[in-house]
């Protein structure tokens, strides 16, 4: 079992009245490397735009070879990022110190000067993002197998950081863009800089809501309660994308069909939940096994917390050991419910695009949110809806 002995406190700007103390914060980290900046200068042939594989809110990513031979995503966070230092030292203790196949795995970074980079394995086929949900930008081809490796893939990364590592982490933005596919097409959960560590013995903390409008659990996004519960919220909807192809918001669809989760709550009411498994795959796919996935999303995204499976419980109904027609679905909670609350408290409409891969970020539950760009290294841009 991981442990970790630190606590994360609130965010502050990268001045250099903080750049000692985020040497000495680094240095205490046992399992990150830490790299001179002229070492990642060299690897990346000093950061030529040809070795630029992502861009985003945070800056800019870039493929390297490090000394030791091995290839590397060199994540550089620009000056300007709205990612703060506490969410970059956050990333690096999380994930340095725990290991699992569908994690990523952060080989180091650098803080020199008012530099702030992340070095990471490097995964050769992108995000889910631009490959399964990009249409036409990609050309792989994602199998019904396939597609079920990655959803099993996702749900046992969620399951070790929600119940084998201690004090327990909640993610707080899994999302197409943050699930990363490596050269076997395995899941690996990316970007932990807006994770929370909770102790056991809490049932939840409140707290500043981050996240991607559109994957955020209800209780979450509308009183700032966080729990374990949020992250299953959240790859339910995941697990919907997958199953359909399609992202969880597509506002050029006709009304009843832009939001996937209202879709797939009526055709469940129906008994046709198969329409929405992806016309991509003709017949190429097992209609039990899609009709299970279908439901267990929305388990995940039942309106009430408790309602919810634990992540082991949803990997085992996914791998079929419990049988998901024994268990109770009732509505889910939907994002328009969501969008019509938020609407009624004069939140300005321009923080409500859900589904394009805006994150929100707000101090106030109900306040205005600002958004920001997602720091997934491999994601250039999240589909438009």
């Amino acid at each position: 079992m991981a442990c970790f002995g630190f606590c994360l406190r609130g965010n502050a700007s990268p001045t250099h009245n903080h750049l000692t103390e985020i040497d000495e914060e680094i240095s205490t980290i046992e399992n990150a490397r830490v790299y001179h900046y002229k070492e990642l200068q060299a690897a990346t042939e000093d950061f030529c735009p040809v070795n630029k594989i992502g861009k985003g809110g945070f800056g800019s990513v870039y493929k390297g070879r490090l000394k030791d031979g091995k290839l590397a995503a060199i994540k550089v966070l620009s000056v300007e990022s709205k990612q703060g230092v506490r969410e970059f030292l956050t990333e690096i203790k999380v994930i340095s110190s725990i290991e699992h196949e569908n994690l990523v795995k952060l080989y180091g970074c650098c803080a020199e000067g008012d530099h702030r980079i992340l070095v990471y394995g490097y995964l050769e086929n992108n995000s889910l993002a631009q490959t399964l949900l990009g249409g036409a930008h990609s050309s792989l081809q994602f199998s019904w197998k396939t597609r079920t490796k990655i959803c099993i893939g996702v749900a046992r990364g969620l399951a070790f950081l929600h119940e084998e590592v201690q004090p327990y982490i909640v993610h707080r933005d899994i999302k197409a863009s943050n699930i990363l596919l490596d050269r076997d097409l395995t899941p690996k959960i990316s970007d932990f800089g807006l994770a929370k560590l909770i102790p056991a013995d809490m049932t939840h903390v409140s707290t500043r809501v981050a996240g991607t409008l559109g994957y955020l659990a209800p209780e979450y996004a509308i009183r700032g309660q966080l729990t374990r519960k949020a992250d299953v919220y959240s790859f339910g909807i995941l697990l919907l994308e997958i199953v359909s192809g399609r992202c969880n918001t597509n506002k050029r669809l006709p009304i009843e069909q832009q939001y996937l989760l209202e879709r797939a709550w009526k055709l469940y009411k129906k008994g046709e939940l198969i329409e929405l498994v992806d016309t991509s795959l003709g017949d190429d796919f097992n209609v039990d096994e899609a009709c299970r996935f279908l439901k267990v999303s929305l388990l995940c995204t039942q309106v009430m917390p408790k309602s919810r499976p634990s992540m082991s419980t949803v990997v085992r109904l996914l791998i079929g050991e419990v049988e998901v027609d024994d268990e109770e679905i009732s509505e889910p909670g939907m994002l328009s419910d969501l969008l019509s609350l938020r609407s009624n408290k004069n939140t300005s409409s321009d923080s409500l695009s859900a589904g394009s891969g805006k994150q929100v970020d707000s101090s106030s539950s109900m306040n205005t949110t600002t958004t920001h760009g997602t720091m997934t290294f491999t994601s250039i841009n999240d589909r438009k809806s």
